[in-house]
């Protein structure tokens, strides 16, 4: 008899034991705040960094089912005036080149494993009002997710850690 409920009890035992799987499945197994490790897509055959080395970043999943991204270089120049409004062309460019940011709502698909931004408004005025699907994938405390056709024309990987 204690073989029996050995050989039913150990399986059982060993299933809870287990790692878990770490595949977000809903939209709240990302509610968090999640901290850029690198964007980088292909240029000429070589890894490039979107961001540069070390980007500063941050993507917020709300309960609610509302997101806002802020990604950017960390060398960003300094604007000489001390005014935003009185940039010279340079610094703008370089500002505008070094940065991301976009609000709005998210979702995930479980089925094929996107996460779907719904871009209200963006610094990159040509995603406003988009909806835009990423594959990705959650393991532990790190998202990766693929801009397909990334604001560089190429696809581009994002790395994201939690934040604790």
């Amino acid at each position: 008899m204690s073989r029996i409920i050995m050989s039913v009890a150990t399986p059982a035992i060993l299933a809870c034991l287990a790692p878990q799987k770490a595949d977000a499945q809903t939209a709240q197994d990302l509610v968090g705040t999640w901290t850029l490790v690198s964007s980088t897509f292909q240029q000429s055959g070589a890894p490039t960094e979107s961001f540069g080395p070390n980007p500063l970043g941050t993507l917020i999943f709300g309960s609610g089912g509302r997101y806002v991204l802020v990604f950017l270089r960390r060398d960003l120049p300094k604007v000489a005036s001390n005014n935003r409004l009185s940039e010279t062309a340079e610094e703008s460019r370089a500002i505008a080149q070094g940065s991301i940011a976009h609000f709005g709502t998210y979702s995930v698909n479980g089925a094929d494993k996107t996460l779907v931004f719904r871009i209200e408004n963006s610094t990159f005025p040509n995603w406003n009002g988009t909806e835009q699907p990423r594959p990705f994938t959650l393991a532990g405390d790190e998202l990766t997710y693929t801009n397909p056709a990334g604001s560089t024309g190429s696809p581009t990987r994002i790395v994201l850690r939690r934040t604790k």
